[in-house]
């Protein structure tokens, strides 16, 4: 069948590098469902993509995107008929910003009237952050969590997270309304990285105490800075590489973002009682879709419980999809944002 999507076609803006265009789409497998896509999420990575710097991204033409909120139009063979006509947020491995979605069975989970915006926020980014706090750091109550980039979809629900199991957060932001928003949400300390230099803010919160855990979607610089503060068993958790947008000059660009993270020696690692993890739910989702499936279905589940507040941040049209993208890379939203049909 054919659908519609934004096709990213080249490298550059958002404006620049779309095509709103027809795409065929494969017969459905055995064990597969389309979904009547309502809307879709944007997650940084996209920006990545965009910017030609996530290698996971599919060769260009390609439609990017991970998650879709619609309902079932069509169900495989082995799956029960009765999934047609129900309202899901489910998760593509690329392909989401179109029209009509594919996605497998294990990669959905039904969510009723719930809100679009809501729904899209749990996928991507509270899964996320619930793979992280529960499975890659094993937050635990009273241990010290500094998030960075707290004010946006993976940063407000990782200090949901960790304020639910006892933690003590502290919030990284760039300005005062995202300060106003994060302590909202729970945050203990904030720290304003445009008014001081976050080494100077965390010198002074902490004292003569450490890191427990970092969660850090920016790397580059800010990973040695980190790795110097974390304590004895103290986890550092990469789950992006945001400090390498915006390089201009390439292969060097990337070659200086690896020299300003250094090199670890894992001895170095055992004697100090220190861990470094790395987080791709994109991998998660290859290898383990179980474990994507129990944490989407976990996040659904407090959403209904009203447990977690996940954080809209704009909700936008077909029409203006370009400046929803330079907005997320601007770096001047919260929350999730999000793009209707």
């Amino acid at each position: 069948m054919t659908t519609t999507a934004f096709v990213l076609t080249r490298n550059g803006s958002a404006s620049e590098a779309f095509n709103l265009q027809a795409v065929s789409l494969p017969d459905l497998s055995d064990t597969q469902v389309l979904v009547d896509v309502e809307a879709f999420g944007l997650n940084y990575a996209d920006v990545m993509a965009r910017r030609g710097l996530y290698r996971e991204a599919p060769p260009m033409p390609c439609v990017i995107g991970y998650e879709v909120v619609g309902k079932i139009a069509a169900v495989g063979s082995k799956l029960d008929q009765s999934l047609l006509g129900k309202r899901v947020v489910a998760f593509c491995r690329f392909g989401g910003y179109a029209k009509q979605v594919i996605t497998e069975s294990y990669a959905f989970v039904e969510i009723d009237d719930m809100a679009a915006g809501t729904a899209l926020a749990l996928a991507t980014q509270f899964v996320t952050a619930y793979y992280m706090v529960e499975r890659s750091a094993n937050v635990q109550a009273g241990e010290i969590v500094l998030i960075h980039a707290a004010a946006g979809g993976v940063g407000t629900a990782l200090i949901q997270l960790c304020k639910a199991k006892g933690a003590r957060v502290i919030a990284k932001v760039s300005s005062e309304s995202k300060s106003a928003l994060v302590k909202q949400l729970g945050a203990d300390e904030v720290i304003n990285y445009k008014k001081t230099p976050y080494p100077n803010a965390l010198d002074q919160l902490l004292q003569n105490e450490r890191l427990d855990v970092s969660f850090n979607p920016v790397a580059g610089s800010t990973f040695k800075i980190d790795f110097r503060y974390l304590g004895t068993g103290g986890r550092l958790v990469l789950f992006g590489g945001s400090e390498l947008v915006g390089g201009k000059w390439g292969i060097f660009s990337k070659l200086n973002f690896v020299r300003k993270m250094g090199f670890v020696v894992p001895i170095g690692l055992m004697m100090r009682s220190k861990s470094i993890s790395g987080v791709n739910m994109l991998k998660i989702a290859d290898y383990k879709p179980h474990v994507l499936t129990q944490c989407l279905q976990a996040v659904v589940e407090l959403a209904k419980q009203q447990a977690i507040q996940p954080i809209i941040g704009g909700e936008f049209t077909a029409e203006t999809f370009s400046d929803a993208h330079n907005q997320l890379e601007a770096g001047t939203t919260i929350g999730k944002l999000i793009v209707r049909w």
